[in-house]
């Protein structure tokens, strides 16, 4: 007994163009969106991972994967930008669950939390909430050192009093051991403009090729029905 198997193809000409022009807009996007991340803080480049079938599915098959370089690190005027020069992320509670990122531009609240941009809070290594003691008058006076340990200086007592320690993890969820903290610096996109340019290239050429060979399929196909319509 022999037994064949395989997959079996059969599609128009139309509508491959039409599925890789597809293919392409989706690519062009994506290095689009880095494009466009280049100066926000925080920003990790996608990069498109494109299957073997995807000449069959189309985008079906297309996906993304995060480059988890560390990005360009300035200098802030702020004490409370912290950027990790280490791969890694910080935990903030969102109140809709725990977010992964890498921005670390921080802010005190009315209460004393340390909390994001977005309001939401920070958590320490220990997965709760960080919270200072009291809001310092000068925020120069809270200090966070290579590891992630933040203190506040207590002008009464003139000490450093601990608050606790930045909740850095990897994109598993597993302590960064070293995550090297820079307090006063912001760390900006891992994108390199010309990279991005560069790989817009073939795509473009790419979707040209196809929506060439889509308007000289679709005239034959005119052509065609044109002629059996005379015919008939």
């Amino acid at each position: 007994m022999k037994i064949n198997a395989g997959i079996f193809y059969n599609n128009n000409g139309l509508t491959n163009s039409i599925r890789a022009m597809h293919l392409q807009s989706e690519l062009l996007g994506i290095r689009n969106e880095n494009v466009g991340g280049f100066d926000k803080v925080g920003y990790q480049r996608k990069e498109p991972v494109v299957s073997s079938f995807t000449e069959f599915m189309g985008v079906n098959a297309l996906s993304t994967t995060l480059d988890d370089k560390v990005g360009r690190i300035s200098v802030s005027d702020n004490p409370l930008d912290i950027a990790i020069a280490n791969k890694g992320y910080f935990q903030v509670d969102t109140g809709n669950g725990i977010k992964l990122t890498r921005d670390g531009r921080f802010k005190i609240g009315s209460d004393g939390s340390l909390l994001s941009l977005e309001d939401a809070h920070v958590l320490s290594d220990a997965g709760i909430p960080i919270k200072l003691p009291f809001i310092p008058q000068n925020l120069r006076h809270v200090k966070v050192d290579i590891n992630g340990k933040i203190s506040v200086f207590n002008e009464e007592t003139h000490e450093f009093k601990k608050v606790g320690k930045l909740g850095v993890v990897d994109a598993n969820g597993l302590v960064v051991m070293e995550p090297n903290i820079k307090q006063g610096y912001n760390e900006y996109s891992n994108v390199s403009l010309q990279e991005e340019f560069i790989k817009m290239m073939p795509i473009m050429k790419n979707f040209d090729a196809n929506r060439q060979m889509y308007m000289l399929q679709n005239s034959v196909l005119g052509k065609a029905i044109s002629q059996l319509g005379s015919a008939s």
